[in-house]
């Protein structure tokens, strides 16, 4: 009996132990499409960041701001990286400001593809919205940016 009673609570204490465990087993992690768009975003961000021109100016701080809460909106919604906003690919140092503006359009169009699969959780659609937002209205400020540049 005094055996029986041992394996009863072996079984009771390692039930206790990993039952959480079993618990989160369905919890799934962050969305890769979302990890894969930050990392787009930061490098978009890094392609924008320190451009030496007053006439693009206020189109780049735009496009900055909405990088940023496109980044924020993910990372509020629990969707990090663990990675610092400057944290992005090395920019070529020698490119002409239009073709820094075109590689940013190009990682915007990727982030975009990024967050546009099918979602169907609610909260999910909603936060799909906002970040979509935020990259359309960075897209739009890189394309005004390049206009002011063309002229």
């Amino acid at each position: 009996m005094n055996k029986m009673m041992r394996v009863v609570a072996t079984l009771l204490a390692a039930g206790a132990v990993f039952a959480p465990l079993a618990a989160h087993a369905d919890t799934p992690g962050p969305n890769p499409y979302y990890l894969h768009a930050l990392s787009d975003l930061r490098d978009a961000r890094g392609y924008l960041d320190r451009i030496d021109s007053n006439q693009v100016q206020k189109d780049e701080v735009k496009a900055l701001e909405e990088i940023d809460a496109a980044i924020g909106e993910m990372k509020h919604a629990a969707i990090d990286d663990g990675k610092d906003i400057h944290d992005h690919m090395p920019v070529d140092a020698g490119l002409k400001h239009t073709d820094r503006f075109h590689k940013a359009l190009e990682l915007l169009n990727r982030a975009e593809q990024d967050v546009s699969h099918q979602e169907s959780d609610p909260a999910a659609i909603e936060l799909q919205a906002r970040v979509l937002h935020h990259i359309h209205e960075a897209h739009h400020a890189v394309d005004h940016a390049i206009n002011a540049a063309l002229e």
